[in-house]
């Protein structure tokens, strides 16, 4: 109760003092749409299903990313962290595309690959990618030697020293990745919607700030805010569960 209850404070001032400033008529309601006027837009898409639908195709959108980027980044953090030797071959090549924003490659995404699910697929890949291939190249990498000469002193295979060592060492580093780029993932998905998609939370905020209806625009932030929390919550209970009390998260 005490934390529901701390988490509920700093909500309930946000709250009143956007009902407070809105009730004054300080802004006029296009620039600040008053509560009713936003939850009222809240229940009318839910009435007509068009907000289940956005969500729904946001999400698949995310997860579809996600999952791919994963393997990708697992592939080849196992590479750099088994094999730190071939990492010359493509270090520069991985520090350069990590630093080029995903969204400024829209133009061209667009361009070879359409407006279709393809390009945002691939914005997601490119955004959440990095995050969790760093984690899992650095948890492997910091694997206790000493562990891994106990396993050859053992008799232990390559493969079985991966998998009975170096794996489970490197797996806090590894969901924590995952973690960081699922949120990476939810920024990139939006924008990429509100510049090439005919449906989706992004391309819900922008027909609404198109349209003038600035309180559908609000209702889009919350419901991104909202469902991006959730994942992130659920994910967090899945470390939870599979490291049995999970990592510090850096907020407790």
């Amino acid at each position: 109760m005490r934390k529901m209850w701390k988490a509920a404070l700093p909500l309930g001032l946000l709250f009143l003092l956007w009902q407070t400033v809105s009730g004054m008529g300080i802004w006029s309601q296009y620039i600040l749409p008053s509560t009713e006027r936003v939850f009222q837009a809240f229940l009318t898409m839910i009435q007509n299903g068009s907000l289940f639908q956005h969500i729904t195709v946001s999400l698949l959108r995310v997860f579809t990313g996600f999952i791919i980027a994963f393997v990708l980044a697992l592939l080849l953090g196992v590479l750099a962290g088994v094999y730190p030797a071939t990492t010359p071959f493509y270090k520069h090549l991985v520090e350069f595309m990590r630093n080029v924003p995903p969204l400024s490659l829209i133009a061209l995404l667009i361009l070879w690959f359409g407006i279709g699910e393809t390009s945002k697929t691939i914005i997601i890949v490119l955004a959440s990618f990095f995050p969790m291939f760093l984690n899992i190249k650095k948890g492997l990498a910091a694997c206790d030697v000493k562990l891994l000469e106990v396993g050859y002193s053992l008799g232990f295979s390559k493969m079985k020293v991966f998998f009975k060592i170096m794996l489970p060492n490197a797996l806090p580093d590894i969901l924590v990745g995952m973690r960081v780029g699922l949120g990476y993932s939810w920024r990139a998905i939006i924008g990429a919607e509100m510049i090439a998609a005919s449906s989706g939370l992004g391309y819900m905020i922008l027909d609404a700030q198109q349209m003038s209806r600035s309180d559908k625009v609000v209702v889009g932030i919350f419901v991104i805010g909202i469902v991006g929390y959730l994942c992130d919550r659920l994910l967090s209970l899945a470390i939870r569960r599979i490291l049995h009390g999970g990592v510090d998260d850096s907020w407790s």
